[in-house]
């Protein structure tokens, strides 16, 4: 019996190396989401481009977990990882660069990138992932994805055992905060927006979680600056109070690419922190031949999901191409 050799085993990187008339598929977007679409059509020995504008949605944290054997690895290694053998594969190339436009042709779709370059794909996959919109408070931003954190699965456990705020920035920030006790000793603030519901008051109570009415003003703690400490020590309130904690969590509005989604004519939909691109199981939208995984076309954010849904449109994109001519 004899074994094809993996293409892992070479180590040339493919950017923009090659440019066929016109690619298989286009990815906008390469992170967890975008890499594991492009792999998936890499084995199908489809001709694919990755365009990346190097501002993935985690560049502000220092770690990545809960992500199957990477727990813990910092997400520029992560995207490394994945990229050496992914671009070892003869048939996928990668273009850093910003894409600017998008519109349907008669082929597929058409791509520009900010460098005034023009590419052609037969399906187009949309993993741009979403741009997270902080609340205007003092101290907030400087730590975003260190001590100020979205998610409890992705970085609770390193801030564990602390008090923890809940700064309430939508309807959904209730249910955070009947999460968190887990992980803490938890204070919801409504910023005087954001009652609790009839249904999880009850819940809150139930889990021994401090309901303030006050809005915080200002995050407090050591460093706060660039390349300064991050850590939070308390968070400043409309009053004067201080209030002592060690993490603040906040479930920030999101934006996906909207001129994008506009210039392709896409269907989005409501998700908790903002609109999200409407997809089917296969993760196609409601344009044919495009495809969109991760963040912007999901409810809810997380490494794994994101990649699981990648997959899924990278093997929704190839069905396409073979049904599609």
């Amino acid at each position: 019996m004899t074994h094809a050799t993996h293409p892992q085993n070479s180590h040339t990187f493919n950017i923009q190396t090659r440019t066929p008339d016109i690619y298989d598929c286009l990815i906008i977007g390469g992170s967890f989401a975008g890499l594991s679409a492009a792999l998936q059509l890499a084995r199908g020995q489809r001709q694919v481009l990755i365009l990346d504008a190097g501002e993935t949605r985690n560049r502000f944290a220092e770690a990545s977990h809960g992500f199957f054997t990477l727990d813990g690895v910092s997400p520029v290694e992560v995207r490394q990882r994945a990229l050496e053998p992914l671009l070892a594969y003869p048939t996928v190339s990668l273009r850093q660069t910003r894409v600017t436009a998008a519109r349907k042709s008669e082929e597929g779709f058409v791509l520009q990138s900010d460098d005034g370059q023009e590419v052609k794909g037969r399906t187009l996959i949309l993993a741009t992932g979403v741009a997270d919109q902080l609340p205007d408070i003092p101290g907030l931003k400087e730590r975003w994805g260190k001590t100020v954190i979205h998610c409890p699965y992705c970085h609770g456990y390193e801030l564990r055992g602390q008090p923890i705020a809940v700064l309430a920035g939508s309807a959904h920030s209730a249910m955070q905060a009947a999460m968190l006790p887990d992980w803490g000793p938890t204070t919801y603030f409504t910023q005087g927006d954001f009652e609790p519901d009839d249904d999880l008051l009850p819940v809150l109570t139930r889990r021994g979680v401090t309901i303030e009415r006050t809005p915080i003003v200002a995050i407090e703690g050591e460093g706060g600056g660039e390349g300064e400490g991050n850590a939070v020590s308390a968070v400043r309130l409309a009053d004067g109070r201080r209030i002592a904690v060690g993490a603040v969590y906040v479930a920030p509005q999101t934006q996906i690419a909207q001129s994008l989604v506009e210039q392709l004519g896409l269907a989005t939909e409501e998700a908790p922190t903002g609109q999200m691109i409407t997809a089917d199981a296969m993760r196609q939208t409601s344009v044919p031949g495009v495809f969109a995984a991760g963040d912007t076309a999901m409810p809810m954010h997380n490494a794994t999901l994101a990649s699981a849904s990648g997959v899924m449109a990278g093997v929704g994109a190839h069905r396409y191409l073979i049904f599609n001519g």
